[in-house]
């Protein structure tokens, strides 16, 4: 609950990043213990502003304790409650002192209150208190609380009880951080939140394609749900112009005013009320007894039921997961299985295609473990849960639903032969229930030991760093250097430096407790790739080595692979030296985490890889060439070099899948043969060049007149053959006749020559109709040509 980057009025506190507490900044449990008992705590408001009107129409609550305090910032006190395990009353007490606020001085109706509620706390996250204080206010308080996307994946059930919670009490949730990780993209059709607020990275970056997948999936959200867009971080008149061509409404940041204690935030503006859509009904019983109901039985009445064996189902699954992997990694998975022993190795291995491409997969069913396979939730379904009776496959994301809901007969017999009633549903609402159905029953991810510790635990006592002074690579990976260089003593310490000095790859180590998170270390090598010296990179981010041409992308999904914390590899294009010498980097970055879990550094190792760009990149140039040369002579072998219409060769091929598709789809086809009547006349008095010009002109006309889905060639010299599919069977002569007549009018229109003078000619026309001339082109094709020569011989007779 506060601004822990107070630069960007960001309004959340990050987890301390070292193991160990730097200087003086975090107290003793006593001395927060005081605070929290004596009311000290305070809160500085932010205004938000509606950027249509200018009016301010919101404030957000900014935890503070005692000026010129340890325990003054967000960042120091939440530093502290998590050191302490205070996290629960510290996050209390910061509401309450939110409301209390609020109330003192004059902050409510029709202003509106944002509030946050801390992710590791979520389920028990008091209500009552502050209900009371809201009841109290002789003024109504409206209150809008914010929950981040750190909260979604890992305590999914807490967050739809607290959002439930929240929602009976007549308020408003708002979501924030959106479009820091793509899960939060996910789970917005599942959370319906009132306000969707934007990650400031988005007014204050360069736009990029992840820009314009999050704003996909908030306008569509948001246009179908009545959601007030909020964009973050709106510093300067840039980012206020940024934000209004994202679709925001409302805006905060230091362009509007920066925290301050009570109504001192609002600056002398005008105040407005916040309209927020009319809040969504519960689209699942209340979560807190999640066995009340099950995805099967939230189909609305009168829904189409089915009966199908179990192999179709596993069919209709599958496809559903290809969907979901289409998707990729805005989606959200969530499917039962019954009983464990259905989530078999070929299930493990979709699953875990599954994991690597969406943003959210759980797995439900008798006796399945918490983690089925790594990166899966999972959760045992009780013997009275209605939902181990069921089939269920829910899809969900911001362009997509859909949802396979079906419960089990209970026949007898072979397993491959049991029948489900089922549904399959596209209807948002619908397969949006389904999932939060399904994610009640995902209770919070239990926490992991750090790697550190996970890898001190696997190894034999003798190998571990204070029983000998071996060190493995994964212990070099895995803890920070000058931790390590500390147990090893001396003969580790220089081992580990010469290893260093003498790698050809560039080493470098980032710390995430420093602001900006400066560079602490580089080795030679990362001195050479850099260009220079290392007294000019140590302090310093390492994105002096980007430039203007760098791939925001790129640099996006780096930024968010750091947010959550993950390894991350891939190539960037960076820059050398004062020049600024450009040069591909194959970085590969790994987080390091203390003996507390906490990710305190991020060691980055680079290898120059321009060499093989380069030769990679010629590559794809010469696969460009060759697949244009095979275009140029597929388009020769194909088409007819004066008109740029097919060849026979290929109307034939056409031709016959239109024949197919005729016979599929119980519909009449044409074939028409058009020769020019006059033509020979043309080339003999005007030249071949003229002849030639009238073919182009008819082509033309041709393709103009025709529907897409017509095909048309030239036969050679002035024949010309067209087929008309998607006729009635009852109607194809009237209406190829019609076609005909149309294009006849059409031809004989005259055509100016660019050498001057006009030239007309005249238009035969051979009609054959599948399947009554014949079902293939040979036999259409002569039927055409029959008729076509009548046609011509009783034009020739009426002269």
């Amino acid at each position: 609950m506060g601004d822990h980057r107070p630069n960007h009025g960001r309004t959340h506190p990050r987890p301390p990043t070292g193991g160990t507490p730097r200087g003086d900044t975090i107290t003793t449990a006593d001395a927060l213990l005081s605070l929290l008992g004596d009311g000290g705590l305070t809160s500085h408001f932010q205004p938000i502003v509606d950027l249509a009107t200018g009016e301010v129409v919101a404030c957000e609550a900014l935890a503070r304790g005692p000026v010129d305090s340890e325990l003054h910032t967000p960042a120091q006190l939440f530093g502290a409650a998590r050191e302490h395990d205070l996290l629960g009353e510290l996050d209390a007490a910061c509401r309450a002192a939110a409301f209390r606020g609020a109330v003192e001085h004059g902050l409510v109706a029709p202003l509106t209150l944002f509030v946050n509620v801390e992710p590791e706390v979520l389920d028990s996250a008091p209500l009552d208190e502050l209900l009371a204080i809201a009841a109290a206010t002789p003024d109504q308080l409206r209150v809008v609380v914010e929950l981040t996307e750190r909260a979604l994946a890992h305590r999914p059930a807490e967050l739809l009880r607290t959002v439930d919670r929240i929602r009976e009490a007549g308020w408003a949730v708002a979501l924030d951080d959106v479009g820091a990780d793509d899960v939060s993209l996910a789970f917005m059709p599942l959370l319906r939140p009132d306000v969707v607020k934007l990650d400031l990275r988005l007014v204050q970056d360069a736009p990029g394609p992840d820009v314009a997948q999050v704003m996909n999936a908030v306008n569509a959200y948001a246009e179908e749900s009545g959601a007030v867009v909020l964009a973050e971080g709106i510093e300067d008149v840039r980012h206020l112009r940024l934000a209004l061509a994202l679709g925001a409404s409302l805006g905060q940041g230091w362009h509007f005013g920066r925290p301050a204690p009570g109504r001192t935030a609002l600056e002398g503006r005008p105040t407005g009320r916040l309209h927020l859509p009319p809040p969504p009904p519960l689209v699942a019983p209340s979560t807190s007894a999640p066995t009340a109901t099950s995805p099967f039985a939230l189909l609305p009445p009168g829904t189409a039921l089915r009966q199908a064996p179990k192999k179709l189902l596993v069919e209709l699954s599958k496809q559903l997961e290809r969907e979901a992997l289409r998707l990729g990694s805005t989606c959200v998975v969530a499917s039962t299985f019954q009983e464990a022993k259905h989530f078999t190795p070929a299930t493990t291995g979709r699953y875990r295609d599954l994991v690597e491409r969406t943003a959210f997969v759980c797995a439900l069913g008798e006796d399945l473990p918490a983690e089925p396979l790594p990166g899966v939730r999972g959760a045992h379904l009780p013997a009275d849960d209605p939902v181990r009776g069921e089939w269920d496959v829910v899809v969900l994301a911001p362009h997509f639903s859909a949802a396979l809901l079906a419960r089990d007969l209970g026949d007898e017999g072979p397993d491959a032969h049991r029948r489900f009633e089922y549904a399959l549903t596209y209807e948002r609402g619908t397969v949006a229930a389904a999932g939060r159905s399904l994610l009640a029953r995902v209770s919070a991810q239990a926490p992991t030991a750090p790697p550190a510790a996970q890898h001190a635990a696997a190894r034999p006592a003798a190998a571990r760093p204070d029983a000998a002074p071996a060190a493995t690579p994964a212990v070099v990976r895995e803890q920070v250097l000058p931790e390590l260089l500390a147990r090893g003593g001396p003969a580790v310490e220089q081992l580990l430096r010469r290893a260093l000095a003498a790698s050809t790859s560039g080493v470098c180590i980032a710390d995430l407790a420093l602001p900006d998170q400066p560079i602490v270390y580089v080795n030679p090598a990362f001195e050479k790739l850099s260009g220079l010296p290392a007294e000019e990179v140590l302090g310093r981010n390492c994105r002096f080595l980007q430039g203007p041409d760098t791939d925001e992308h790129v640099v996006g999904s780096i930024r968010a692979a750091i947010r959550a914390g993950r390894d991350w590899s891939g190539v960037l294009l960076n820059h050398r030296g004062p020049h600024r010498e450009p040069w591909w980097n194959e970085i590969h970055l790994a987080p390091v985490h203390d003996d507390a879990g906490r990710l305190v550094q991020y060691v980055g190792v680079q290898t120059d890889v321009s060499e093989r760009v380069a030769a990679q990149r010629d590559l794809a140039a010469e696969r460009d060439r060759s697949a244009a040369y095979l275009a140029r002579i597929e388009q020769l072998a194909f088409t007819d070099a004066l008109t740029g219409l097919a060849n026979r060769r290929r109307f034939e091929e056409r031709l016959e899948t239109a024949l197919w598709e005729a016979r599929a789809g119980d519909a009449a086809l044409a074939v028409v043969l058009l020769d020019l009547d006059g033509f020979k006349a043309v080339n003999d008095s005007r030249g071949h060049a003229a002849g030639d010009e009238l073919l182009v002109a008819v082509a033309q006309r041709l393709r103009r007149r025709l529907r897409r889905s017509d095909l048309v060639c030239r036969l050679g010299g002035d024949e010309f053959l067209l087929a008309l599919p998607g006729l009635t069977p009852e109607a194809a002569h009237e209406e190829a006749a019609a076609v005909v007549a149309s294009l006849r009018a059409e031809l004989q229109r005259p055509v100016q020559l660019l050498t001057g003078g006009e030239v007309s000619v005249g238009v035969s026309a051979g009609v054959a109709l599948h399947p009554v001339d014949g079902d293939g082109f040979a036999a259409l094709a002569h039927a055409a040509d029959q008729r076509m020569f009548a046609d011509k011989r009783s034009e020739a007779a009426t002269r």
